[in-house]
């Protein structure tokens, strides 16, 4: 007896029908066709203690199944349910209707529970857009895959449920999730709050600026000046995720199996901060069956590198790309995926290998060869990407002991999210460009157009400080985003002369 059972494999952030065909003759043998990995090809023994536990059984008979198409490689191990709900439709051993209705997918226990699978979302996406009117699979995943309307979607706990719903007609608990109050009851008050930050006024005015504009920003100071403290709040101050952002996110975190069990919708900005001892593999992504690597989980957040010059320069390298076309293709001999990668890059370096350049009270100090060696481990080219240079001071005594709050992080998200909707409305024309860093040569020359006096004081501070020809468009695009701040629709000089304390690795004295 033939019998259809469906699933899905996820590639990239996409996923693809599976038809698993269960097929059993006269005989003896059991044979997994269809490019099966090894974590598939182990499932019999899984299913078989399964079934035994839960008084069924695999039949002692030729047992042929077949993963459609046969020609893509099918991984990880959760295919075991529907293998198991294919055997016994087809052996008799239960009466399954209307198996074509119904996307099965789990991870089966020995005693027949079940283990949480990766990207729940894409495939139910795709489910659905294929016409499957209901997704089963493991609990842990029902509320990620509940975000998808027009298909029912139920949360099952062992395989002895799946079997009572098909051969008894016994009701399933369908997950409902409310999207949109998910989304926004998500929003409230950030684990990280500026207000808790004592001085450093002129640092949270930089970020602030970052922030409104999507700039990339490198932050350079002695060791405990507050770098690290100033980067991880930088994302409660970004604008809230649009749905579409949201969606876009969870995806891409459903793939890698990095949701946190019953979460439906991530809401938050994504915060990575990989260490930097961190492989160019496991930073952009890729290996023998490609993941999504850090750049990727940050997508529409904050990427946070810590001790910039520590990360081997290839690492740095391959990140060059990326940044700039927002998204990174990896080619294998017979597929290629695509992981989106718009982030905001946060950097943070000490000004040299001691930590205490330039501070005359140092204990420690670092020779000009040193010097040379520890700042040149960041390419011209990657700063080339960063918009925003800023040099952080320790805070001093009576800062810290200041028992005032500072400004808290949902007032300046208001100021933020502000500049952002003048950005949307100036960029309505352009799908590709969504705010100020993103501008190129022609659009910078559109909208940051500059009066005599702006023109003079920009032509000064670039040959008295030294500034390198790559400075002048940078400066350019932060004083377009300091001018939205202040609901300036034209450049004035003030911001401009703002825009060019930004560019500390420029001057003359620090990298070459």
């Amino acid at each position: 007896m033939l019998t259809k059972v469906y699933g899905s494999a996820v590639f990239g952030v996409e996923a693809t029908t599976i038809t698993v065909e269960v097929n059993i003759d006269k005989g003896i043998g059991y044979h997994l066709v269809g490019l099966p990995d090894n974590a598939i090809k182990e499932s019999n023994y899984r299913i078989a203690a399964a079934l035994q536990n839960n008084n069924f059984k695999i039949p002692g008979k030729k047992i042929t199944l077949n993963m459609a198409p046969a020609d893509m490689r099918k991984e990880g191990s959760a295919y075991d349910l529907t293998l198991a709900i294919g055997i016994l439709a087809a052996s008799g051993q239960i009466n399954a209707e209307n198996l074509d209705e119904y996307i099965i997918m789990g991870e089966l226990s020995l005693d027949g529970s079940l283990q949480p699978i990766r990207g729940a979302l894409p495939i139910a996406i795709k489910a659905q857009e294929e016409g499957f009117k209901k997704f089963l699979l493991p609990s842990q995943n029902a509320r990620e895959a509940g975000i998808v309307k027009d298909i029912e979607v139920y949360g099952i706990d062992s395989i002895s449920q799946v079997i009572d719903h098909f051969d008894n007609g016994a009701e399933l608990e369908r997950t409902y999730v409310d999207t949109r109050n998910e989304f926004f009851n998500a929003l409230e008050h950030p684990d990280f709050d500026f207000a808790d930050v004592k001085g450093q006024e002129s640092i949270k005015r930089c970020m602030e600026i970052a922030a409104a504009g999507g700039h990339n920003i490198i932050l350079i100071g002695p060791p405990g000046a507050g770098k690290t403290m100033l980067a991880k709040r930088l994302p409660s101050i970004l604008p809230p995720m649009t749905l579409r952002e949201a969606l876009e996110t969870t995806k891409i975190h459903s793939v890698s199996g990095r949701m946190r069990e019953h979460v439906g919708l991530m809401a938050q900005r994504p915060f990575r901060s990989p260490h930097h001892t961190i492989s160019d593999v496991a930073l952009v992504g890729g290996g023998a069956y490609p993941q999504p690597g850090e750049i990727s989980l940050s997508h529409n957040g904050v990427l946070f590198l810590d001790e910039l010059p520590e990360f081997k320069r290839t690492v740095l390298e391959v990140m060059r790309q990326p940044l700039e076309d927002r998204e990174v293709t990896i080619s294998r001999a017979k597929f290629t995926v695509t992981y989106p990668s718009s982030f905001m890059l946060v950097a943070s370096m000490n000004p040299s290998p001691g930590g205490y350049f330039n501070d005359p009270n140092a204990p420690v100090s670092s020779t000009p060869a040193e010097m040379q060696r520890y700042l040149s481990k960041v390419s011209g080219p990657l700063l080339d990407r960063i918009d925003i240079h800023i040099e952080v001071t320790p805070v001093p005594f009576d800062k810290l002991s200041d028992e005032r709050k500072a400004e808290s992080s949902v007032s300046i998200r208001e100021r933020v999210t502000k500049a952002r909707a003048y950005q949307t409305e100036r960029f309505k024309e352009n799908t590709s460009v969504h705010y100020n860093a993103q501008m190129n040569v022609k659009q910078i020359r559109t909208h940051c157009a500059l009066d005599e006096n702006s023109k003079n004081l920009l032509k000064t501070a670039m040959e008295k400080l030294n500034l390198s020809a790559r400075a002048y468009d940078r400066i350019l695009k932060v004083s377009r985003t300091i001018a939205d701040l202040e609901d300036s629709a034209t450049i004035e000089s003030h911001h401009i002369s703002e825009a060019i304390q930004y560019r500390s690795l420029d001057r003359e004295g620090w990298l070459g």
